[in-house]
């Protein structure tokens, strides 16, 4: 019942991400005609042919009707840069930039937890101190003077990785460091502070006193039991790592969704940049009902009715 709700909120979370896509692309977006023809040199005769030619011409209300209902069936529209359908467009350049989300997400999120369960065990002793302040100089780090740093000492000076590119996993490695750079400190410092609460609770001085080992102490009891803010702390990351993906991808040159972004946005690519967005939002969304079901599997105590 409860993921039966949640795929009723699903329909109108998604339609209010399109509509306010719609309209801002309206507001601030300029004029399609002037960046896709150099409308600057144009008569007020072709301008109006173009705008007819895009339906431009007609009401916004008849233009998100159409748009809605097209997305609803999962046509974007042609892309007026390439007029090519968007669909193939995404579904083309969508798995370079899941695939280093993924990368990212996975690698941030498992240096998070080894290094938040350290700082916990070793609470107030140097190493504790060097782990926050670690975490607080990588959130404070810009994500693209990490990359060209990394690009510099791996690429240029030792020739290990290849600067750019999506040809096999090397060069997957850079760019997902820094993902996974902007993301560890963060799931490190909640899994620190979820786990100091339960490693001062009673049932945990229980266990020690049985005789159990100290790693089945932290994994099993404390670990499993300070897992569900881990948990939500890295779904609601992947967002975060897609708009990141925008910024990384250019520096290291991956042809995914960012690069083509940064494209359609330039041209003022309207079927485009609706398309990218809309695209995200329901991966996005899909990952967050994920997310929740997931509680019941890393916290016994969680039930869904």
């Amino acid at each position: 019942m409860y993921a039966l709700r949640r795929l009723a909120l699903f329909v109108p979370v998604w339609i209010g991400v399109a509509v306010l896509t719609f309209a801002l692309m309206r507001l601030i977006g300029g004029d399609p005609a002037q960046a896709l023809y150099g409308g600057g040199a144009m008569s007020e005769d072709s301008l109006r042919l173009v705008h007819h030619r895009l339906g431009l011409d007609r009401p916004l209300a008849v233009q998100l009707g159409d748009f809605l209902g097209r997305a609803a069936r999962a046509d974007f529209g042609d892309s007026w840069q390439s007029n090519t359908p968007v669909g193939p467009i995404l579904a083309q350049r969508f798995p370079y930039t899941l695939e280093l989300a993924l990368t990212g997400l996975g690698l941030g999120t498992a240096a998070g937890l080894v290094l938040g369960v350290v700082a916990a065990v070793r609470e107030g002793t140097p190493v504790d101190r060097a782990l926050l302040v670690g975490s607080l100089v990588l959130l404070s780090v810009p994500g693209f003077w990490l990359g060209i740093l990394l690009i510099y000492l791996f690429s240029v000076d030792l020739g290990w990785l290849p600067v750019a590119g999506a040809a096999g996993w090397r060069s997957l490695v850079m760019p997902a460091a820094v993902l996974a750079a902007t993301g560890a400190p963060v799931v490190a410092r909640v899994t620190r502070a979820g786990m100091l609460e339960v490693l001062r609770t009673e049932y945990i001085r229980t266990a020690r006193a049985k005789g159990l080992g100290e790693r089945v102490v932290l994994l099993r009891h404390a670990l499993r039991n300070a897992i569900n803010p881990v948990v939500t702390i890295a779904g609601l990351s992947f967002g975060n790592l897609l708009g990141g993906a925008i910024i990384v991808e250019q520096v290291f040159s991956r042809p995914g969704i960012g690069t083509l972004a940064v494209q359609a946005i330039f041209a003022r690519d309207y079927p485009l940049i609706q398309g990218i967005v809309l695209y995200t939002s329901t991966v996005f969304l899909i990952l967050n009902l994920a997310v929740d079901l997931s509680y019941s599997f890393s916290d016994p105590r969680v039930r869904f009715d």
